[in-house]
């Protein structure tokens, strides 16, 4: 796998079409494993080679310019482990030349507000792959609100299950399918 990424970068494919390429493999290996395809060990080696890929192809995902668009807090909410779509999107936006504060998986929305209160950033950015901790999004959202916060930032949502609906639904102020589309709600969210 390591040396196709080599071999496309020595034929100048853009890295963002080399992730996009990533994804949807990804989002295959997902698919198979709930169709019974894939075993529970082939969908955590697919992650794993997600992982060291996007690490090899983070220094040529460096933004060029000096010029930092905005800070975005980002993590993986309470109740949910996963990590690539994450760090797939915190790739894509600092690439994009944002500021990035990834606080990692299992986040609380004492977490989250607490990383907001110091960083004081434009964006938070949710993520889950569990449905099961979806709700925590919510919970956050409200949690924001409550400590008088949430006024001062965007909040996006994405993951697996996460739809544009459920974003609007628990007052999100945008969401998206895949790492590209998020950095595009990103600097969507910039401009309101």
């Amino acid at each position: 796998m390591k040396s196709r990424v080599e071999m496309a970068l020595a034929e100048k494919i853009p890295p963002p079409k080399i992730i996009q390429s990533m994804r949807e493999g990804l989002s295959t290996a997902g698919r198979k494993y709930e169709e019974g395809e894939y075993f529970l060990s082939e969908l955590i080696m697919s992650g794993i080679m997600a992982q060291e890929l996007s690490k090899m192809l983070r220094p040529y995902l460096q933004s060029s310019s000096n010029q930092v668009l905005g800070k975005v807090v980002i993590g993986t909410v309470k109740g949910d482990l996963h990590d690539i779509g994450k760090n797939l999107v915190s790739i894509m936006l600092s690439s994009a030349g944002f500021e990035v504060i990834d606080l990692g998986v299992d986040v609380s929305k004492e977490k989250f507000i607490e990383a907001v209160e110091k960083e004081n950033p434009n964006i938070v950015g949710m993520s889950c792959l569990l449905t099961i901790a979806m709700d925590e999004m919510k919970e956050t959202l409200d949690g924001l609100a409550e400590a008088g916060l949430r006024k001062k930032v965007r909040v996006l949502v994405g993951g697996r299950p996460i739809t544009l609906d459920f974003a609007r639904e628990i007052g999100a102020d945008g969401y998206g399918s895949d790492a590209i589309e998020a950095v595009d709600a990103a600097v969507r969210a910039l401009r309101k």
